[in-house]
């Protein structure tokens, strides 16, 4: 496999960064998707070693293009689809955006995949569709609930994958990432939220509920989640969750990161930060026995320890000046 070409989409994201770098240090070949922007940047890829971005074949581009994607696919055999639109709140101001790119953004990549004989495609998901929990651990068998316009979108996306697979058997497989952490993620989400203001001094932290449970995944463990699912061949037609199977609290979150901190500041609720009733997903918890029977996976990064010590790599990670100055605290809704 190390001598075919892999196609990543949102690969200057989050996760999509952490994925690129650790396929080419398995010595995969990558072409790396990056948002097109007149600035010439190319996200977090920008801040990999040298010697590992030499090696990434990088393009610009924008899913929501059918026929750039088109030619952007004709030479390589597997692609990652990791691109669309992410932040919950921003997706209630504006979900026509968010229908563009998840889901037609999905379809030219699932056509694009076709048309070019695409030997795997492994599509993104997340634990939001599942919204609030019905039953714990939570299965793929799980009934699916669009809480907000990002998550109904999402929905929409695995389904319209799902369908190319049943409909013109493209080799798909959906990984269903629960929450994930670490190194480079954006102020959109909690964790990062506190460990800015801390690091920056704030003596009181803003945030929303505090009350809602999650399971919550070190970005390495979801990397290999990816990987695994690229290498498996029992999994194409199949939603596979990668989770720690570990729930905890994000008040319990948060007392964590003020712990390892070793600073004291004061928690306001914020009214803005909170999620229309309704919208608000109160419980996630994966059940991750699938990943672990048809892909041989199991997170590093598991339990109460395993989350402390991702919770420590991450909060290190901030600490240091050259990566905090990328953050602007400026009250940022997550």
């Amino acid at each position: 496999m190390n001598n075919k070409k892999i196609f990543i989409t949102g690969a200057d994201g989050f996760i999509g960064s952490h994925l690129t770098e650790k396929l080419v240090k398995l010595g995969y070949k990558v072409k790396a998707l990056v948002q097109y922007n007149s600035f010439n940047t190319y996200g977090w890829l920008d801040d990999i070693p040298n010697n590992l971005s030499q090696q990434i074949e990088i393009v610009m581009g924008d899913i929501r293009d059918k026929s750039h994607m088109d030619q952007l696919t004709k030479d390589c055999n597997y692609v990652f689809h990791l691109a669309s639109l992410i932040g919950i709140p921003y997706s209630y101001k504006s979900p026509y955006s968010y229908v563009e790119t998840n889901i037609n953004g999905t379809l030219n990549i699932l056509q694009a995949c076709l048309n070019n004989n695409i030997e795997k495609l492994v599509h993104t998901s997340t634990s939001e569709v599942y919204g609030t929990a019905d039953f714990v651990p939570i299965t793929e068998e799980h009934p699916l609930k669009g809480q907000s316009p990002y998550s109904a979108s999402k929905i929409a996306a695995d389904q319209l994958s799902y369908s190319y697979y049943s409909s013109f058997d493209l080799p798909v497989t959906i990984c269903r990432p629960f929450n994930t952490y670490g190194p480079r993620q954006s102020m959109r989400a909690i964790i990062p939220t506190v460990m800015v203001q801390l690091i920056q001094n704030e003596k009181k932290i803003s945030l929303g509920s505090l009350t809602p449970t999650r399971d919550l995944n070190f970005v390495e463990d979801t990397v290999s989640g990816f990987v695994a699912s690229l290498e498996s061949d029992k999994n194409i037609g199949k939603t596979v969750n990668i989770g720690s199977n570990f729930e905890i609290s994000i008040k319990d979150v948060v007392d964590c990161i003020i712990d390892i901190s070793g600073k004291e500041v004061e928690i306001i609720q914020d009214k803005k930060r909170l999620r229309p009733e309704k919208s608000e997903v109160n419980r996630l918890w994966a059940d991750n026995t699938k990943a672990k029977q048809i892909l041989n996976w199991s997170p590093k990064y598991s339990s109460l320890s395993g989350f402390k010590k991702g919770i420590e790599e991450t909060y290190n990670w901030f600490n240091k000046e050259k990566n905090i100055k990328k953050y602007k605290n400026t009250g940022f809704v997550s």
